[in-house]
């Protein structure tokens, strides 16, 4: 019997949770009060609004849906609901605890129900849907598509649109860490003997020419469609994979551009280069159907690191960095720690888990 991938998804979402809670992480200060103030203030605050209502139940409801399915799956059905809604609550009061040394953020009373009632709805859904069948489905589905030590790569993909919604400098570019790490390393050693020991540019970073941009596209959807058929079998449905991962990885740029410049430049980013890289990945992964299951998982670290390469050789553009200064200062900041550590660390991840995977050996199908 297969793991569940379930446990993986819930740990990754909680870390995910404790990013956007505690997002920017600096400023901490003790301000001479007890950190439990906040659950005696008046209900509702002075200040809030229906997105905020909003985001703080369904931000948690997947937290407690993937703790209430990983206790179903384990042998735990009577005390999957009340103990994954006990732990989102726990996790909740916790980061408005926490919240309180941040000069940034604010913690409320009701962030905390809205939070609980978040985590108990997403684990009441699991429970209804084990009831109906639904989840047994999904299982006989996974029996049928993936081998069976699939875990790894369905968490990973299962991640990858989640972290296309963080503006990227280039469509697909995930990973672009280099030109801000730098940047971070610099601001850390000022005024330190250190500072000279970091190496310095000789030439300024070049933009991506209209060639590079499009391989970069094709390369960034070849990337799931390769860690897709390292653990599918079948050819026919390696295709039906890949067509859908294509269509998703689109429609989640849009969604991320929509997000960050208005409805109406949903598909600003749909350039010329990008249109032929998208066709270009479609014909790439077309190709590689056939291919082994080892064969895909060598190729796509030869895939990852050509696209890491390209990526982190580009800088990023002024324009790029008033989106990036408009989510950390709108209303986005809640999302902001979750997109942003997705998509700088899901290819080193996917790195990572391909090395590990290669490490242990191909099990006997």
């Amino acid at each position: 019997m297969h793991k569940t991938s379930a446990w993986p998804l819930a740990l990754v979402y909680a870390a995910l949770i404790v990013f956007a809670s505690l997002f920017p992480f600096y400023g901490w200060r003790a301000q001479g009060i007890s950190p439990e103030v906040f659950l005696w203030a008046p209900i509702p605050p002075p200040y809030w609004t229906g997105f905020d209502v909003a985001i703080n139940v369904l931000g948690y409801a997947p937290l407690g849906f993937l703790l209430a399915l990983a206790l179903l799956r384990t042998g735990w059905p009577q005390s999957a609901v009340p103990l994954a809604a006990l732990a989102g609550l726990l996790l909740s009061a916790g980061m408005e605890f926490l919240q309180i040394y941040l000069p940034k953020r604010v913690p409320s009373n009701l962030d905390l129900v809205l939070n609980a009632a978040g985590a108990l709805s997403g684990a009441l859904l699991a429970a209804l849907l084990e009831r109906l069948g639904a989840i047994d489905h999904w299982s006989r589905f996974r029996t049928r598509w993936f081998v069976a030590d699939a875990r790894g790569a369905l968490v990973l993909l299962a991640l990858w649109p989640w972290a296309l919604l963080f503006p990227a400098a280039q469509p697909f570019g995930l990973g672009q860490v280099l030109e801000r790490l730098e940047l971070a390393l610099e601001d850390l050693l000022e005024d330190t003997p250190f500072l000279t020991w970091l190496p310095v540019r000789e030439e300024a970073l070049q933009p991506l020419s209209p060639a590079a941009e499009l391989l970069c596209v094709a390369l960034g959807l070849l990337v799931p469609c390769l860690l897709g058929y390292a653990v599918i079998r079948h050819v026919g449905r390696r295709a039906v994979f890949a067509l859908a991962a294509v269509a998703v990885g689109v429609a989640a740029t849009a969604l991320s551009a929509a997000l960050s410049y208005g409805p109406a430049h949903a598909w600003v980013w749909l350039g010329m280069p990008v249109r032929a890289g998208i066709w270009v990945g479609l014909v790439m992964a077309a190709l590689l159907l056939a291919l082994p299951r080892r064969a895909c998982a060598v190729l796509l670290l030869l895939v990852l690191a050509v696209h890491l390469n390209l990526l982190n050789d580009a800088p990023t553009s002024a324009y790029f960095a008033q989106t990036l200064q408009a989510w950390e200062q709108g209303r986005f900041i809640r999302f902001f720690g979750i997109g942003q550590w997705l998509g700088w660390l899901w290819p080193y991840a996917a790195l990572v888990y391909l090395v590990l995977r290669a490490s242990r050996g191909e099990q006997a199908s």
